[in-house]
């Protein structure tokens, strides 16, 4: 996550191996969802969205805010997810709660990096500690 001072917007992306974030949506939605295909049915995207807007939580200056999905694209074996948080300004602290693939493996481990403001902090976040909260004063 980074951001963007002039846009006035956090910048977000979400890597995710293309073979986990299959195993998911064919769980949790379609089993005959394949990622990366020529053939993608159009409600991937739909389902991704759906699932990373579950399972991300952003709170800024303790409110919970929304981002949008901008869109997705694959590289070697990961899916990388764009998203944004529009109109953002004078940012306190920040905090994530990442639960991204914890409800299909249990030893999932997700890794945070914030860039705001001059800090670059990572997390590292599990099933048991699944939030992370960075303060600026």
């Amino acid at each position: 996550m980074e951001y963007a001072k002039e846009q006035k917007s956090l910048q977000i992306i979400s890597q995710i191996f293309i073979d986990d974030f299959e195993t998911l949506l064919r769980k949790r939605y379609d089993e005959s969802i394949t990622l990366n295909s020529e053939d993608e049915s159009e409600s991937v995207e739909t389902y991704m969205n759906r699932y990373v807007t579950d399972k991300l939580k952003i709170k800024v200056n303790g409110a919970e805010v929304n981002f949008k999905f901008i869109g997705k694209e694959y590289k070697d074996d990961i899916t990388y997810c764009y998203l944004e948080v529009e109109n953002v300004a004078n940012i306190k602290s920040i905090a994530i709660t990442n639960q991204v693939l914890f409800d299909v493996f249990s030893d999932q481990q997700n890794i945070v990096r914030l860039k705001l403001l001059g800090k670059n902090k990572s997390f590292l976040l599990v099933p048991e500690n699944d939030t992370c909260v960075l303060n600026f004063k």
